[in-house]
């Protein structure tokens, strides 16, 4: 592994611990980004941290500061922060085992892959985990980075490998209720079971396994696709579109007929757009930009 933990630690299990390292599971610098730019000279723009109108402050000068009362702060100093004494820091202990279905899908953040640290012994890393993955349970526990603490899943990886994987959890006071939302939806006393049949064998039409590799982020291909045209000084594509909605005049009608045109879903197909007849726009070369007379 090239890259360094994110975190390293002890993970507990009462009188039992053993040293484990997570790395992020995810790709945070895939993807298209855009800087902001000075339309007439092309140059970036920067963002400088100021007081007011004077001069920029360098970021040794910049510390954290609480409001304690309007307009005024307590100052706080890195090296205060980095020193507040919290168990969670250094140890993950365990408080329980759950069935990883009692965990609701929304208070799922984000995905760390769980190894062994490789200047200790991994036999307990490996007991502890066969165990889980006998049991079919996840642990719960906490962990503090970036500044705050977590609510941590722990669980073996769907696809069996070796490792383990954590999951930051969202404590429940940063989830919203659901009664504000769903509370003014109607709710039928009764469904008509030959719509429910329809709807049913319309589902099971669609029903295949779920295979994350067939789908792939559409945007941003048409995002590389619109960068490419502009850099070629090509055509750029036309906007598609919005899909008419369709007239339906019976559920059941509607329901029977997407049955019988029911295919197996394609995931991430592309759909290109008409390319626009004129021609694309120049790139801009950056040059010092000049300031009208005031």
């Amino acid at each position: 592994m090239a890259d360094r933990p994110y975190w390293s630690g002890q993970l507990k299990v009462s009188l039992v611990s053993f040293g484990i390292q997570l790395y992020s599971a995810t790709n945070s610098s895939s993807g298209i980004n855009f800087h902001q730019i000075d339309r007439a000279s092309g140059q970036r723009i920067r963002h400088l941290n100021v007081v007011g109108d004077k001069e920029p402050v360098e970021n040794a000068e910049i510390v954290k500061g609480y409001e304690y009362s309007k307009g005024k702060y307590l100052l706080i100093e890195p090296d205060e922060i980095s020193k507040v004494r919290i168990e969670t820091k250094k140890t993950i202990d365990v408080q329980q085992f759950v069935e990883l279905y009692e965990l609701p899908p929304g208070i799922f953040e984000k995905p760390y892959f769980v190894v062994p640290d490789a200047k200790e012994s991994s036999d307990a890393f490996a007991v502890v985990r066969r165990a889980m993955e006998q049991a079919g349970k996840a642990a719960i526990g906490e962990i503090a980075f970036g500044g705050r603490e977590h609510l941590v899943a722990i669980a073996v990886p769907p696809d069996g490998s070796a490792g383990l994987m954590a999951y930051t959890l969202r404590y429940s006071e940063e989830l919203r209720k659901s009664t504000d939302y769903f509370s003014d939806i109607p709710s039928p006393e009764k469904v008509d079971k030959k719509q429910l049949a329809m709807a049913t064998q319309l589902i099971e039409a669609y029903s295949t396994p779920f295979d994350l590799e067939a789908f792939k982020d559409d945007y941003e291909a048409a995002l590389q696709e619109l960068i490419e045209a502009k850099r070629k000084n090509a055509p750029l594509p036309d906007e598609e579109e919005a899909p008419r909605p369709t007239k339906v005049v019976n559920l059941m009608d509607a329901l029977r007929e997407s049955v019988s045109k029911a295919k197996k879903p394609v995931a991430s197909e592309r759909r290109t757009g008409k390319a626009a007849a004129q021609k694309g726009p120049v790139l801009v070369k950056a040059t010092k930009r000049k300031h009208s007379a005031a």
